[in-house]
């Protein structure tokens, strides 16, 4: 891997589940990895039902950002996964209301499937670090 990118790491994180980062950093930005509804101080879904697993979801990438310093606030652009676009509304609901007024880009799509058993959705994010007044670094 490049000096210039850096991987994001915490205990505080979800597990990847796989040979990944939960996100990189790169300049300013940060790339997070899909992420689902899994409590990670259980390893269980936070729920069965998508209202659950998007917010869980969106707390993993809140943390995720915390660690890389950045925040929700920061995103710039969002891709969400659902296993069925019919439940598109409730997970609307909640991403909205975690959101708050700020509004990321956005892609939705309908996927066959997604990893682990009972996985609603997945939602990555691409998120600015703030840079800070008379500081040129900010990793």
């Amino acid at each position: 891997m490049s000096d210039q990118v850096q991987l994001v790491t915490s205990g505080k994180l979800p597990t990847p589940a796989g040979p990944y980062s939960p996100a990189t950093v790169a300049g300013n930005l940060v790339f997070v990895s899909g992420q689902g509804g899994r409590d990670p101080s259980t390893g269980q879904l936070a729920g069965p039902d998508v209202e659950a697993q998007t917010e869980q979801t969106l707390k993993n990438i809140a943390a995720i950002l915390e660690a890389a310093g950045s925040g929700l606030p920061d995103v710039l652009r969002c891709g969400v996964f659902l296993v069925d676009i019919k439940e598109f509304p409730r997970m609307n609901e909640v991403y909205a209301r975690m959101f708050g007024d700020h509004r990321p880009a956005r892609t939705t799509v309908e996927v066959s499937n997604l990893p682990g058993a009972g996985m609603r959705v997945e939602i990555d994010a691409i998120a600015l670090i703030p840079v800070k007044a008379g500081s040129e670094t900010h990793v």
